[in-house]
């Protein structure tokens, strides 16, 4: 009895094991899937004539904290004034 209760709780684990495998390779395979379309679109807005490393830079800022933004250019701008770059 215990064997079949081991064999069972074994054949659970390794069909739960399974499903979490199978929904991470879906995961994987949809994160490339976006990958290729964001690809896609950058290209698109270079043709248009778009700097897309600048576009990156303020997709950057965008996800960041105002306060956090307005504090770093601060210092920027204070560093390139003490290096006369201004």
């Amino acid at each position: 009895m215990d064997d079949m209760n081991s064999d069972s709780n074994y054949r659970v684990t390794a069909d739960e094991l399974r499903q979490f495998i199978e929904r991470f390779e879906r995961l994987e395979a949809e994160k490339k899937d976006i990958a290729d379309q964001q690809k896609e679109v950058m290209a698109e807005a270079k043709g248009r004539g778009y700097d897309t490393k600048v576009m990156r830079k303020v997709i950057a800022l965008r996800k960041r904290d105002k306060d956090d933004i307005a504090e770093e250019e601060a210092v920027l701008e204070m560093y390139k004034e003490a290096l006369g770059m201004m």
